[in-house]
């Protein structure tokens, strides 16, 4: 069962909190980083991506970017943008996209309960994203950002999370025409209910952050080995997490970029397609259907349907577009066997719409763009459930959520 816990949380002050909040760290690039903070000092990038204050020229990962987090956190704390709680508390997270509403409940969740799989995993990560987020929490003594995490809805939590979210937010603004509100549970016999509530959960899934939870679970690690006087209680035993119930989830498709055809031409490679593919040229459009891919190749949008049924293949992960993608085309086409690892395929999240797809293969360089249909909340957690891992960048939640409303100081 889930152990979920109040904690005493450091947050901007209300008056400031629209213009600290930022989008996750790993879904800006450090130019696009930059130009989100440029004049805005407040920024919570300048702590999540300290890149964006030094030279351009600096490797994102040399000691001179985690110095400036360090720095900036400090300067944050000094300044009295943030401040701490003064007693442990759960807070209440609304974000609101058009008439998509989720509410999710920000505590505490154990790491050991992350390596003994009551919190479930459904991607492999990247060894320098964990390296990284590792270090910047070394850097800053904190966690910075929340693990997005979700579980099969339970009525119970439902209501009371209605009940909490009754009260006036400590903050509401709009950003990107997404509304952000947020709820600070400081009442203790209401936070010890959500914890009973969260015992009655018997798994957790990552819905998406498993390098921020990988890394956590490596801090500890450090943290412990090097704690003669470790107890299992103390702060790094522990990640932050905002826990939403699944049936809220909106998830996008994740498309791919690729940089190159290898040894086909446009007209080459569409031939080759129809192995395994039914190809018709096409209005732009994103797929509307699982077991289908729109390509964009040359200027001209393609439809793609694949010849077998889904239901045929056995597996849960193959059957997975983003697996079939890769098993019929990717690799046995293009010969990109490990998208976590080769440089000839990127990703581009679904909330960023065709127009950045063709543009990547308009003006960027690359030599084609596959648009996929989105994986089912169900599919993951029957996949995460089975023990068993998705391809990589197999889902984009949107919306995304905010870093920097509240972080968990570890030191």
């Amino acid at each position: 069962m889930a152990t979920v816990l109040p904690f005493r949380g450091m947050r901007p002050l209300p008056a400031l909190a629209a213009n600290v909040a930022a989008p996750p760290y790993d879904v800006v690039s450090s130019d696009e980083a930059r130009a989100l903070a440029h004049g805005n000092s407040l920024s919570f990038l300048h702590i999540s991506k300290p890149e964006i204050d030094c030279d351009p020229a600096v490797d994102v990962y040399s000691d001179a970017v985690y110095d400036t987090g360090r720095a900036n956190m400090a300067r944050f704390i000094s300044d009295g943008i943030f401040s701490l709680d003064g007693s442990p508390c759960f807070y209440l997270y609304r974000q609101s996209l058009g008439e998509h509403s989720q509410t999710g409940v920000v505590g505490l969740v154990s790491i050991d309960e992350y390596e003994n799989d009551v919190v479930r995993k459904h991607e492999l990560t990247r060894p320098v994203k964990e390296n990284d987020r590792t270090r910047h929490m070394q850097a800053v003594q904190a966690q910075t950002g929340p693990v997005f995490l979700t579980y099969r809805a339970q009525n119970a939590l439902d209501d009371l999370m209605a009940d909490c979210a009754d009260g006036v937010p400590v903050n509401d603004f709009i950003s990107y025409g997404v509304q952000h509100e947020f709820w600070v549970i400081n009442d203790a016999v209401i936070g010890d209910r959500i914890s009973s509530l969260f015992q009655h959960v018997p798994t957790l899934f990552v819905a998406d952050g498993h390098h921020r939870s990988a890394a956590a679970m490596r801090y500890r690690a450090l943290r412990r080995d090097a704690n003669p006087q470790h107890t299992g209680k103390e702060a790094y035993n522990y990640f932050m997490a905002v826990l939403f119930p699944h049936d809220q989830l909106n998830i996008l498709g994740y498309h791919r970029v690729i940089r190159d055809l290898g040894e086909y031409d446009a007209t080459g490679f569409l031939a080759a397609l129809e192995d395994n593919f039914t190809v018709k040229a096409s209005a732009a459009r994103l797929p509307d259907a699982p077991e289908q891919f729109s390509l964009y190749l040359a200027g001209q949008w393609y439809r793609l349907d694949f010849r077998q049924p889904s239901d045929a293949i056995a597996d849960s992960v193959s059957r997975l577009d983003v697996s079939i993608l890769q098993d019929s085309l990717l690799a046995p086409l293009l010969g990109i066997t490990d998208q976590r690892t080769d440089d000839r395929v990127d990703f581009i999240g679904g909330a960023r719409g065709l127009a950045v797809l063709e543009k990547a293969v308009d003006n960027d360089g690359f030599a084609a763009a596959i648009a996929c249909h989105p994986v089912a909340i169900e599919q993951l957690m029957t996949i995460a459930g089975e023990g068993k891992l998705m391809p990589p960048k197999s889902t984009w939640f949107e919306p995304k959520l905010k870093s920097g409303l509240v972080i968990h100081k570890l030191d």
